[in-house]
């Protein structure tokens, strides 16, 4: 007999599978259809902010300490001497990188001791369909739903790296011709000598970094670095995928809702791509929980206003990453002079620069 079902939730990402242990906090009975296992060991790390660990740890899914590094400093690098340095200063830290696969074991450790939620290998009726399958959804051409996407020709190259100088617990970024280049603190509290790489670069690029000799790979990440880690070398296997600006002109319906990279995809220069998803579940289990009493959890205009809770923010993020993006491809020196002129001033500015790092903590 298929379970009675208050909400089914057709993707078990981590966007997914947050939102199903929030709404079965809610008393409400989710399915959360599973999907295929990824086939390999992910190299990814998060950069997550502290509305995102509030959120987890309400859940109880927040990784342990070796699996979540402190933020407490981060340069940014331009192309032409331009720099901007942020500190954590009396916050405990600007952001946490997190293993992806540590993450995502707290899940489901979660989700095992979660009677309310149940494993689906396929999708079943319910009043409500939450659609966090990503970006490469199925399902919201069902609810005809037009997802527009603005590829930047590029791809990100992702991959594990030891450093021969200690880190520090500060995130580094270079924008050097194009190309973005993030190298992200690992191994938690003591960590000292691992990094979390992301290099975006243009399609054939990527794909010759991907390829490359492992010894070519590391000179080039040293040269490009400018030394700063000292040598870096690859420990991980490396992962590529292609980089998209992209929205879904529609968020909700009657019986249905987008949530996570269904609904947005943004570049991750500023890694707030799993903040932005992990704010989406948080919104739409807040608008469940307010409902009137006579409201199912399907109804249109309930769900209307989870959309319009989240539209704004998202919309505002997508357009910061893609300036940014735009700002630093264009190759022009009279550009170069502006932006690296820019990123100075914006370094001194004193309140305006402590605001952006409170919003991007997730701290208002």
């Amino acid at each position: 007999m298929a379970p009675v079902l208050d909400v089914c939730i057709r993707g078990a990402g981590i966007v997914g599978r947050t939102l199903a242990l929030l709404l079965a906090r809610e008393r409400l009975r989710v399915g959360l259809v599973q999907g295929p296992p990824p086939p390999a060991r992910d190299v990814r790390a998060y950069a997550l902010n502290a509305a995102s660990r509030q959120l987890l740890e309400s859940v109880r899914a927040w990784p342990d300490a070796a699996h979540a590094t402190p933020v407490r400093g981060m340069e940014v690098r331009g192309d032409e001497g331009g720099l901007v340095n942020f500190e954590a200063g009396a916050q405990a830290a600007l952001a946490w990188i997190v293993d992806v696969p540590a993450l995502e074991d707290r899940l489901n450790e979660a989700l095992r001791y979660q009677a309310l939620v149940t494993p689906l290998e396929e999708p079943a009726r319910a009043p409500l369909t939450v659609v966090c399958e990503g970006r490469m959804s199925a399902t919201r051409d069902e609810f005809g739903v037009v997802y527009d996407v603005q590829p930047y020709g590029q791809h990100a190259v992702a991959a594990r790296l030891g450093c021969e100088k200690p880190h520090g617990h500060v995130a580094r970024q270079w924008f050097q011709g194009g190309e973005i280049l993030a190298l992200l603190p690992l191994g938690g509290e003591a960590g000292a000598q691992e990094v979390a790489l992301v290099w975006s670069a243009g399609e054939s690029r990527a794909a010759y970094l991907r390829q490359a000799p492992a010894a070519e790979f590391q000179q080039q990440l040293k040269t490009l670095t400018g030394g700063a880690l000292g040598a870096l070398t690859l420990r991980s296997d490396r992962a590529s995928w292609p980089l998209q600006l992209a929205r879904a002109d529609r968020w909700s319906g009657p019986g249905w809702a987008l949530a996570g990279d269904a609904a947005h995809a943004v570049h991750p220069l500023a890694g707030q791509g799993l903040n932005l998803g992990l704010a989406d579940a948080r919104a739409l289990a807040q608008v469940l929980h307010e409902r009137e009493y006579w409201r199912t959890a399907g109804d249109a205009r309930l769900l209307r206003r989870y959309e319009r809770a989240r539209k704004g923010d998202v919309l505002a993020m997508g357009a910061t990453t893609d300036g940014l993006q735009q700002l630093f491809a264009q190759a022009h020196p009279a550009w170069a002079m502006f932006r690296n002129a820019g990123m100075r001033g914006f370094d001194a500015s004193g309140p305006i620069k402590q605001w952006v790092v409170r919003q991007a903590a997730g701290r208002l």
